[in-house]
């Protein structure tokens, strides 16, 4: 069930934020906290375990972890995410 929402989701999201911003999305990306969850319906749903955050926060200024790692998991809109991600 949460597999196949995730995948409604997916194609949900994409027209939404084009039409509220301008700008088309190639790939998402998600934080699960691993000592309160596993990630299971991401990983159901095909997304892919991309490593692990470095516990410092957007906002650090100490360069030090300051809370828990987080799971990175990524999952491309299209077949070409990569090259379009880095095209201007």
């Amino acid at each position: 069930m949460a597999s196949h929402i995730l995948g409604q989701m997916a194609r949900q999201l994409p027209g939404d934020w084009e039409r509220s911003y301008g700008h088309p999305l190639y790939f998402l990306e998600t934080f699960v906290d691993p000592d309160r969850f596993r990630g299971t319906c991401y990983r159901a749903a095909n997304w892919i375990v991309l490593g692990h955050t470095t516990g410092r926060g957007k906002d650090d200024q100490t360069h030090r972890p300051n809370r828990s790692l987080k799971e990175v998991l990524g999952y491309p809109l299209e077949r070409h995410f990569r090259r379009r991600l880095s095209e201007q």
